[in-house]
């Protein structure tokens, strides 16, 4: 997520955010945040239609630096390093959406292991039925587009 979307969320000044994040580097290794290039910069400016300033010493029309992206770890430790109810309330629900994905991952796998155990079990019979609850269990693929339609 890039910082401005965050500082939205957790109802803090981009600049702000960027500050507490400086003052606690450590905290974000790169696995955890980067800075976008110039030319990923723009292609983001060109995507979502926003200006930029003319030189650095103006004030209007944008950024005077290039934007912090967040990888879901970075977030987490941002809402450590921000200092107010709105980011401790987002910890909070980032940690318990952590605990429902690990919860749905082990269910899924607990699943298998069964569906596994049961298909030792039965013979060959079953195994049309076995082979169609595999792939109900798998994620749907996106649709593909047709062109030009």
């Amino acid at each position: 997520m890039l910082d401005s979307d965050l500082a939205l969320l957790y109802e803090v000044q981009t600049k702000n955010l960027n500050k507490a994040v400086r003052r606690n580097i450590a905290r974000f290794p790169e696995d955890f945040m980067f800075q976008v290039t110039e030319k990923e910069e723009e292609f983001l400016r060109f995507q979502f239609g926003t200006s930029r300033f003319k030189n650095k010493s103006e004030e209007w029309g944008g950024r005077r630096y290039l934007p912090l992206v967040f990888t879901e770890q970075g977030v987490a430790m941002l809402s450590s390093v921000l200092k107010s109810e709105k980011a401790a309330l987002v910890n909070v629900e980032i940690m318990r959406a952590f605990v429902r994905l690990r919860q749905l991952l082990l269910s899924n796998k607990d699943l298998s292991r069964r569906l596994d155990e049961l298909e030792k079990k039965y013979d060959s019979q079953f195994k049309v039925v076995f082979d169609a609850i595999r792939q109900l269990m798998q994620p749907p693929e996106p649709p593909k587009r047709r062109i030009g339609i």
